[in-house]
């Protein structure tokens, strides 16, 4: 018996087998190893980085809002906000984040104990988005919502605050164009710094 075993452990095709199953195996092993110690030291670097202070984002601005007045910091002050940069005929991103800011304005207002946060529309296309224009564009979203333009000069210097990237497409044959800007929402808290 003995020796019968060992002729059939002793096959090629067993020893291959084996060979195969303990290199699967062993290489499995090592790979399990060796991502769950990359997944650990890239845990504790996440967890022990240190941040130093809050970034430089906001500050003060001088502009004009929906309505036709001008708008400073200072209208502002003591209030939760927040800013969103676009402009009234972008064809599809700045409506589908104005819904969403609306969206979430809304069931901040809907929560006890919680202050009202109030939301901005800069336009970066001060030349076409005209008080007027804001008034109507926005409207279709919210009577909360509050639409901010002026100068150029003005809004170059409230982007530039924000850190607002913005460029102006080339014109079509109409001389309509597309102003490629930045998507980000900004939370301001009532004393005007940066939150989130």
């Amino acid at each position: 018996f003995a020796n019968y075993c060992m002729k059939r452990l002793l096959r090629p095709s067993t020893i291959v087998g084996t060979g195969v199953f303990v290199s699967l195996f062993g290489a499995g092993y090592y790979y399990r190893e060796t991502k769950l110690k990359q997944y650990e030291k890239a845990h504790q670097m996440r967890n022990s980085t240190t941040s130093f202070g809050s970034p430089l984002i906001g500050g003060e601005f001088n502009l004009t809002d929906h309505k036709g007045q001008p708008r400073t910091r200072a209208d502002y002050s003591g209030k939760w906000l927040l800013i969103y940069f676009g402009f009234c005929n972008c064809p599809d991103i700045c409506p589908d984040q104005l819904e969403k800011m609306v969206m979430v304005v809304d069931r901040v207002h809907m929560v006890q104990d919680v202050p009202d946060v109030l939301p901005l529309f800069v336009t970066v296309d001060p030349e076409r988005d005209s008080p007027q224009i804001m008034a109507e564009y926005i409207k279709e979203f919210s009577h909360k919502l509050v639409g901010l333009t002026g100068a150029r000069k003005n809004v170059d210097a409230i982007t530039k605050a924000y850190r607002i990237y913005y460029s102006k497409g080339p014109p079509d044959v109409n001389g309509d164009y597309i102003v490629g800007h930045a998507v980000i929402m900004y939370l301001i808290g009532p004393e005007g710094e940066f939150v989130e």
